[in-house]
């Protein structure tokens, strides 16, 4: 159960360090729904290769980094 919650925390603090105060605004960022966001970052399902643009977009990183904070690579 420690590893679901891994990549939420690595979310909720890039949030911190880019000033998004919701779960909300990051999924307005991407054009998803809130809660689809959570459910990528829950480890619940996994987003589609053509969403990682607009994830990599909204959280200022980069693919290898967004892969492995989804625990995809």
């Amino acid at each position: 159960m420690a590893k679901k919650t891994k990549p939420m925390v690595w979310l909720r603090n890039r949030m911190s360090e880019l000033g998004y105060s919701s779960l909300e605004q990051v999924a307005q960022a991407v054009g998803i729904n809130r809660g689809n966001l959570y459910r990528y970052f829950t480890l619940e399902t996994r987003p589609s290769i053509a969403l990682l643009p607009a994830l990599c977009k909204a959280l200022d990183v980069d693919y290898e980094t967004m892969l492995k904070a989804l625990h995809v690579s």
